[in-house]
């Protein structure tokens, strides 16, 4: 892990991380810049954020989706390829995985008002998933929308598309569970930057139609796939 390498804005800088104790120095120290209060306008084009791996997992692939909205028609995206240079590890998925997606905002030509990304915001043990970071990086209002429980517990949820339920963590709520489809599995909802707890989920089921998943995150994730 000597020497990996994290862009620290879509602008191209970077620093540089000797450990993974240093990552999480880092988290906790970016976790105390994070608005969660609506700080944006009015939103007509939203992101949606994917990563795939290829070469044996040596090389990340991210792709970005920009839908309308209200109406989440596509009208911009983007794909970009990084080299790994950080290992997999629960709770520092960011390290791993924002420099691919840097990479591909910057080659968007409609700039997004709104990002969902395919992972956590403040539901993570330092309250820095990748949502939050990706944030503070770009100073763009974000959401996570993750398939899988990082963290934190939470009562039974009904099976009513819309029904919802707090995520808790140490006293805390730090989301929602939520059923965007009847019958199917929950998704965990989280504010990023600059959106609220009770927006995130609003937003959320707002970029949601026939699938469990987001427009945004279900066009992202093809085209993060795809050969």
């Amino acid at each position: 892990m000597e020497g990996c390498t994290l862009h620290t804005s879509h602008r191209g800088t970077a620093i540089r991380l000797a450990s993974v104790g240093e990552a999480i120095a880092l988290q906790e120290l970016l976790r105390t810049r994070l608005s969660l209060t609506d700080d944006f306008g009015k939103l007509e084009r939203v992101a949606g954020l994917d990563v795939g791996f290829i070469d044996a997992g040596t090389t990340a692939r991210a792709a970005v989706v920009v839908l309308s909205f209200p109406a989440l028609e596509l009208i911009d995206y983007a794909r970009a390829y990084a080299a790994v240079d950080f290992p997999y590890i629960p709770g520092l998925l960011a390290f791993r995985e924002l420099p691919s997606i840097l990479k591909a905002l910057d080659q968007l030509h409609q700039s997004p008002d709104l990002l969902i990304c395919d992972g956590h915001g403040i539901a993570h043990p330092r309250r820095l998933g990748i949502a939050a970071h990706l944030g503070l990086l770009t100073n763009l209002p974000t959401i996570g929308c993750a398939k899988s429980l990082l963290i934190g517990s939470h009562a039974p949820l009904v099976e009513e598309r819309g029904a919802r339920t707090a995520l808790i963590d140490r006293g805390e709520q730090i989301g929602w569970v939520v059923r965007t489809r009847r019958g199917v599995r929950p998704v965990y909802v989280s504010p990023g930057h600059r959106v609220s707890m009770a927006s995130a989920v609003e937003l959320v089921l707002a970029c949601t139609t026939r699938y469990r998943i987001p427009e945004t995150t279900r066009y992202a994730h093809t085209l993060a796939s795809s050969g």
